[in-house]
């Protein structure tokens, strides 16, 4: 995807997020993410707006605080988190394509820039879910595209740090196969971290086969990985659940 998509989904995202917010209220419960209420959810994500927005406005090269986010609620809440997040939007949009600053995925996309706007959608569409959440709605689903790119950036980014806590005891072969855009993930499991390959390679344990928007929603724990489309070693699927949260 093209930065101007990710970046125009962003927007599109973060409006949604703080709509839903404003008409859940601030003290709800975000079952999601237990035991956030949507005062938590605002803060964490006008907070992580700020951050990224540092990084590529400032070209800062190394790793800096993570913004503590003011002790805000209610209306002045959500102006707060819509005032970061329109400046995010606006960092990313008029940045200099070349710019370099500090990025912390191991699959980095070609550039930081490009980094930070594919990061800063999915973030914001995860807590979008979120935010549908405290509302008792179901998640509203994601492109096909824009899905399968967020299911990539889980399993090859964020799971292939040493943080990942998605471990066996012994080699396991989970396999995640996006039945609408064709694209399969063969994921190594060990004691090791987790080892993420492009395609079939291999027999599988288990394989989840699903359209990428609903592997999207259930690979980020937003939807229980569970169902008709799980086969094989359904444990593999339960540990997912139980220890992938990022």
């Amino acid at each position: 995807m093209k930065i101007t998509e990710f970046v125009e989904t962003l927007e599109r995202e973060g409006e949604l997020l703080a709509a839903q917010a404003e008409r859940a209220g601030t003290d709800a419960p975000v079952p999601t993410c237990p035991p956030w209420r949507i005062t938590d959810l605002l803060r964490h994500t006008g907070a992580v707006h700020r951050w990224a927005a540092s990084y590529v406005r400032d070209g800062a090269v190394e790793p800096g605080p993570f913004p503590e986010a003011p002790e805000l609620a209610g209306t002045e809440l959500l102006s707060w988190y819509r005032e970061g997040h329109a400046a995010l939007v606006r960092t990313l949009a008029e940045a200099p394509a070349d710019v370099q600053c500090w990025t912390f995925l191991p699959t980095a996309p070609p550039s930081p820039l490009a980094f930070w706007a594919r990061r800063q959608a999915h973030e914001t569409t995860v807590h979008r879910m979120d935010a549908e959440a405290a509302l008792g709605l179901a998640p509203s689903p994601v492109a096909p595209e824009f899905a399968e790119d967020g299911v990539d950036e889980l399993l090859t980014g964020f799971h292939a740090r040493p943080r990942s806590r998605v471990r066996t005891d012994r080699p396991r072969v989970l396999r995640i196969r996006a039945a609408d855009t064709g694209a399969v993930w063969t994921v190594h499991l060990s004691p090791e971290p987790p080892r993420t390959v492009l395609g079939d390679a291999g027999p599988a344990d288990c394989e989840v086969t699903a359209d990428a928007a609903w592997l999207y929603t259930a690979l980020w724990n937003r939807l229980p990985l569970a169902g008709p489309g799980v086969t094989g070693d359904e444990s593999l699927a339960r540990l997912w659940t139980e220890t992938a949260g990022i």
